[in-house]
């Protein structure tokens, strides 16, 4: 499993936790994307895909860009991530 980290997601707007798997060569706005489809799907309550969303490390408050690669950042095993709707 060199290729993925297990991070914590949190989405406010539902006020959920969720453990997941990452790639670590992906780039930021495509994980973004995947998260708001998978927490859609999960929960069936829909997030608006076209909406902004950012990325923050909910320790350290770094803002992730969307076109940093996952493997350039601090994310790493066991980070907490927080997506929250712009």
């Amino acid at each position: 499993m060199k290729n993925k980290v297990l991070i914590k997601l949190f989405v406010s707007d539902l006020s959920a936790c969720y453990d997941v798997f990452i790639p670590v060569n992906e780039v930021i706005w495509k994980i973004k994307k995947m998260f708001i489809k998978s927490v859609s799907d999960l929960t069936g309550i829909p997030l608006d895909i076209n909406q902004e969303y950012l990325l923050i490390n909910k320790v350290t408050g770094d803002i992730y860009n969307n076109n940093d690669i996952v493997i350039d950042t601090n994310i790493r095993n066991s980070t907490e991530l927080m997506l929250i709707k712009k």
